[in-house]
């Protein structure tokens, strides 16, 4: 367990794991490398390291112990301990990644260094990309030396425009609506979503994703067609929360890796590859590793070996 800080500057929580390899670490200390995961869920319950293996969605984790990188993975804020969710937002994501790192450095076993790498896939990608423009000014003491995304929820407008009547949508929103309204005083839910999306959003909100596909589906597919009450990507708060809570609005001094499957239906992969478009216009060092056979599920993994081959040439456990 770690403090942070959530979007508003007020202190939090966070919970989350440290796995350090058994050789010896360099004379300057292990490099970190800082996980963030994909969506789980909402309910503290939901949090990876919680899990009967929390080592297991830990993309890449045995490989990554092999080059010598302390590991950690943060819960992000909301999960693991009590307190308000934290799902999609950008600045209290980015900061549990970066503290998550800050904390793995204050145990002395760990041998942790000051260098730091990121990698994180779909919501982990989203929060790994604020951590990286927000490193800098929040944490100067860290040296970032990479940042890797698979499939990163970095275009929130997008991605709800892609979803506003689907399954996944209807998913995904029970999370992120309700989050923001407990993040953001301005963003009632009774300004957004049905009465009777109102009424079923919170048995949503109770189950994790994984373990629960099938209960979350038949929960919401009544919602299908009857989730909001308008478009969120253009009605107030909404509209300007998203598009602030959306990657990309600074660079960073660091390289960046970026997957896509392309089949994925979740994060369209026309999004991403603008996404890596826009980071270069940034400055950005951006590799562009494109998956055919991915989808949402397998891009992460399957993008290992390209991403472990592009982590040996710019940074080292």
């Amino acid at each position: 367990m770690y403090r942070t800080t959530d979007v508003h500057g007020d202190p939090a929580v966070s919970t989350g794991v440290l796995v350090v390899p058994l050789t010896p670490a360099p004379p300057g200390g292990r490099t970190i490398l800082s996980w963030g995961h994909p969506t789980t869920g909402a309910a503290r319950e939901c949090a990876p390291s919680y899990g009967f293996d929390p080592f297991l969605g830990i993309e890449g984790l045995r490989f990554l112990l092999d080059r010598g990188y302390a590991v950690v993975a943060t819960d992000y804020v909301g999960m693991g301990t009590e307190g308000t969710d934290s799902y999609l937002v950008g600045v209290t994501g980015g900061n549990a990644v970066l503290d998550a790192a800050r904390a793995a450095r204050g145990v002395p076993e760990a041998r942790a260094g000051d260098d730091l790498a990121l990698w994180g896939h779909s919501q982990g990608g989203h929060a790994v990309l604020f951590a990286a423009q927000r490193a800098a000014e929040y944490a100067p003491e860290l040296s970032l030396a990479a940042v890797a995304a698979a499939a990163p929820a970095a275009d929130l407008p997008g991605l709800m425009s892609a979803h506003l009547d689907d399954i996944s949508g209807v998913t995904i929103g029970s999370y992120a609506f309700t989050a923001y309204a407990e993040v953001y005083p301005e963003a009632g839910l009774d300004g957004i979503l049905t009465p009777a999306a109102q009424g079923i959003v919170p048995r949503m909100n109770e189950l994790c994703l994984l373990s629960n596909i099938s209960a979350l589906h038949r929960i919401g597919a009544p919602l299908v067609g009857d989730f909001t009450t308008r478009d969120p990507t253009t009605t107030e708060p909404w509209a300007t929360l998203f598009a602030e809570n959306s990657a990309g609005a600074t660079g960073f001094d660091a390289p960046l890796f970026l997957a896509q499957g392309l089949d994925d239906e979740l994060v369209v992969p026309s999004d991403t590859t603008e996404f890596a478009a826009h980071e270069s216009s940034l400055g950005i060092d951006v590799t562009y590793h494109e998956i055919p056979f991915a989808d949402h599920g397998t891009v992460a993994y399957l993008a290992l070996p390209a991403l472990l081959r592009w982590l040996d040439g710019v940074a080292s456990g």
